[in-house]
């Protein structure tokens, strides 16, 4: 849950989430205790999904 509550504040904040999802904030701030629900996350990839790929180290083969 704690990559919730950094991907909450990287994409602004509480507040800044809330306004984009039309919630209140309260409730975007009890996501980063919580964890943001499945069914949000699915509802908006584009805010709350990595893109596939990131975060994996690439493995380069030598070619001969």
């Amino acid at each position: 849950m704690s990559n919730d509550k950094e991907t909450i504040e990287h994409l602004g904040g509480s507040a800044k989430v809330a306004r984009k999802l039309g919630y209140t904030v309260q409730r975007v701030q009890n996501w980063k205790e919580r964890g943001i629900p499945p069914k949000e996350k699915l509802a908006r990839p584009d805010l709350f999904q990595a893109p596939l790929g990131s975060g994996q180290k690439r493995r380069h083969r030598a070619v001969k």
